[in-house]
């Protein structure tokens, strides 16, 4: 397996595998991952649909990328997707997934045209003194201080920053920064989580650094995700005659190791409450998804707060990585990442609304119609007074294909679960669902009298609390988390976000992706380049233009740190006049 970039191999098809009508594949789970690494083998591996199985612990397909109807519950969604442009892996996959709303075009084709002429970005970033504008006005507000910490950061060796914490690197100063409001609620970052993590994103995400404020670097959906991006590859692997099997936990993979050399020979899996064995050769392919950041997620709903699982670790795909890991280094170690909860977890809740008085109230906030088919709040609301750090989204409706047209669902999330709320004087996680709604209703500005009765009629809440949601964010050191292909494996993968790969950064639709199409040039032999990650970080360009958007309008030569004044005084400004650089800089409103 190589990287490449450009066009030239982009669109290139490679030669059918040698031996590929020889082999066969066995996914573990059906998450995003393993979904991806099916159509890859499929597309440019050219194996045959029916040698591939797919081995999935519950009766859905899907994984974290979720969107269902409950027949009880109504409408669910754990969480939301965000996208962008350089997203290499991933729309090199939709390229060739067909549409299954547009006869003839592809799911990426849908989803470009969706957002050229419907553009993401937000009116109300963040909100405070129950649903005024916190008139964050696109600032970062980032002290001298506050960007030397960033700065250092962004160039410190990731070995450097193995088991360290964001609060090893940054202070109280950085802490009450726009920046800090915008990044954490973006991306749930916590300070105890990983500065190797926070590092890796800088410096993954330096172009979009100008787009944070607004969310006008992100793409969504039509609809939920499961809907948009999981049914088509479902409908495309169903079409090639994949074979899914469900309610199927498999436990353990059993590996003969002689010397550096490891093959996978045994699935151990669990099927309808029986066991059985699965006989492997070299010639089968085994991907596992290891480690889940919604296994283990609990639901409750308008009358009752969900019940938290406090078995760490015990959770079918997290006890199958514990079970590989026993049998050498090299699978990595589970224990970092999901041995916390009370590290790893948050809250969040589907919330449906039932008559005209709410989405009032959310118009209000996004100054939108929210009824128009068009973005919504474009991102999240953050309420930055809100005990909670509760955030909410209101993606384009309808959000499901089902839903009727008078009725709007959202999304509403809290980084601290065990903190009373403003209204609602429990923590979050002991909320019920309408308990969750009065709060969310006193952080709009809905009259305190009213607000009891509108949650209870008004809407609909299905709370999710999820164990381990921010897991992959603990901090960590070289091979916690194990290589796509383990040293030595000459038939077996790890895929997904506990899976490690170069440069890119995990909580993303692209991650998955990308472990799946390493994961398949790799043991395939597949003579066709895998995409290199976006490399914004290494281009003056981005990084002048990410400065510039920092210093929220200032000049270097306001600036006072001491690198930079040695960068712009005046021998230095003499020198580059006339330059490339000098213009660049210029271009940049840096001088």
């Amino acid at each position: 397996m190589y990287y490449s970039n450009g066009n030239y191999e982009a669109f290139a098809r490679p030669e059918k595998p040698k031996d590929v009508d020889k082999k066969s594949a066995y996914l573990v789970g059906s998450g995003l991952a393993s979904l991806a690494a099916a159509c890859f083998l499929i597309r440019d591996g050219q194996m045959k649909g029916d040698h591939i199985h797919i081995l999935e612990e519950t009766g859905i397909s899907g994984g974290a990328c979720d969107g269902i109807k409950d027949t009880q519950k109504g409408f669910i969604i754990r969480g939301g997707r965000e996208m962008e442009n350089h997203f290499e892996c991933l729309w090199d996959l939709f390229r060739s997934i067909p549409s299954i709303e547009t006869e003839g075009v592809s799911v990426l084709d849908e989803f470009y045209w969706l957002n050229k002429h419907d553009p993401n970005y937000s009116l109300m970033r963040a909100s405070v003194n129950r649903g005024e504008d916190a008139h964050t006005d696109k600032k970062f507000t980032l002290s001298e201080k506050a960007s030397l910490e960033i700065i250092k950061l962004f160039m410190t060796k990731d070995e450097d920053l193995y088991d360290k914490t964001i609060d090893d690197v940054f202070d109280n100063e950085f802490y009450s920064s726009n920046f800090w409001l915008y990044w954490q609620t973006m991306f749930a970052f916590e300070k105890w989580h990983s500065a190797l993590e926070m590092k890796l994103y800088i410096q993954r995400f330096i172009h979009h650094i100008g787009g944070l404020p607004d969310f006008s670097a992100l793409k969504f959906t039509k609809y939920n995700q499961y809907e948009s991006l999981i049914l088509p590859m479902m409908k495309y692997l169903e079409a090639h005659n994949v074979n899914f099997q469900y309610n199927t936990q498999v436990t353990n993979v059993i590996f003969d190791i002689k010397g550096s050399k490891k093959v996978a020979e045994e699935i151990i899996c669990t099927h309808d409450g029986k066991e059985k064995a699965i006989d492997l050769t070299e010639d089968d392919l085994v991907f596992v998804t290891n480690g889940s950041c919604t296994e283990n997620s609990t639901f409750g709903d308008d009358d009752h707060a969900p019940v938290i699982d406090t078995n760490p670790g015990e959770g079918g795909c997290w006890h199958l990585w514990k079970n590989i890991a026993k049998q050498d280094s090299a699978f990595g170690h589970p224990e970092k990442f999901c041995t916390n909860i009370k590290a790893t977890n948050w809250e969040s809740a589907t919330v449906t609304t039932l008559d005209s008085r709410i989405p009032k109230y959310i118009e209000k906030m996004c100054k939108r119609d929210p009824f128009s088919s068009k973005v919504v709040t474009g991102g999240i609301i953050t309420v930055k007074d809100s005990s909670w750090l509760m955030s909410y989204t209101f993606n384009r409706q309808p959000h499901f294909k089902e839903q009727p047209k008078n009725q709007l669902v959202g999304w509403i999330y809290g980084l601290y679960t065990d903190v009373p709320g403003d209204f609602i004087k429990k923590p979050m996680k002991e909320c019920t669902g309408t308990e969750i709604v009065e709060e969310w209703l006193y952080h709009m500005g809905v009259p305190e009298a009213e607000i009891p009765e509108m949650a209870k009629t008004g809407a609909h809440c299905i709370p999710c609390m999820m164990p381990y949601i921010t897991a992959f964010f603990m901090p960590r050191s070289k091979g916690d988390r194990p290589k796509v292909i383990p040293d030595g494996c000459v038939n077996f993968a790890f895929i997904g976000q506990f899976a490690d790969t170069v440069r890119d950064t995990v909580f993303t639709t692209e991650y998955s992706v990308r472990t799946a199409m390493e994961a398949v040039y790799t043991l395939l032999d597949v003579d066709r380049g895998v995409p290199e990650v976006f490399a914004s970080c290494y281009d003056v360009r981005a990084l002048f233009d990410a400065t510039s958007k920092m210093l929220d309008g200032k000049k270097l030569t306001d600036i006072k740190l001491p690198f930079i004044a040695n960068l712009v005084e005046k021998r230095a400004l003499k020198k580059i006049s006339g330059t490339i650089i000098e213009e660049l800089l210029e271009r940049y409103k840096l001088i």
